[in-house]
């Protein structure tokens, strides 16, 4: 008859607190992510840059009317342009509605 090996294994108590530690730090690891992602997702200004440097494009062209205003996805951008000794100057300036972040978008050239 064959005797049965008595084979080494973790108790339940072993178990369910190696199970609580992995769950804490995956539950860390999570909060961690999200909160990064939240805030790339705050600094994240690809669509207004892209917004002001058409409107400077447009501005180039004369398709714009000054003074200029506009909301766009929670931005208030405004334009104007003023002349000084045959140099055009354009401005263009977009302030976030929450967070009062301010970016802006400048045109020079002669007349």
């Amino acid at each position: 008859m064959v005797v049965l090996k008595k084979i080494k294994a973790s108790t339940l108590m072993e178990t369910l607190v190696a199970t609580v530690l992995i769950v804490v730090l995956f539950m860390i690891a999570s909060l961690v992510l999200n909160g990064i992602a939240r805030s790339n997702a705050k600094r994240n200004t690809v669509a207004i840059e892209s917004r002001l440097q058409k409107l400077i494009y447009l501005a180039e062209n004369d398709k714009v009317s000054f003074p200029y205003t506009e909301v766009f996805q929670n931005w208030n951008i405004s334009g104007e342009t003023t002349i000084k000794d045959e140099i055009v100057n354009t401005q263009f300036i977009a302030t976030h509605g929450t967070t009062k972040k301010s970016l802006s978008k400048q045109l020079q050239y002669a007349n």
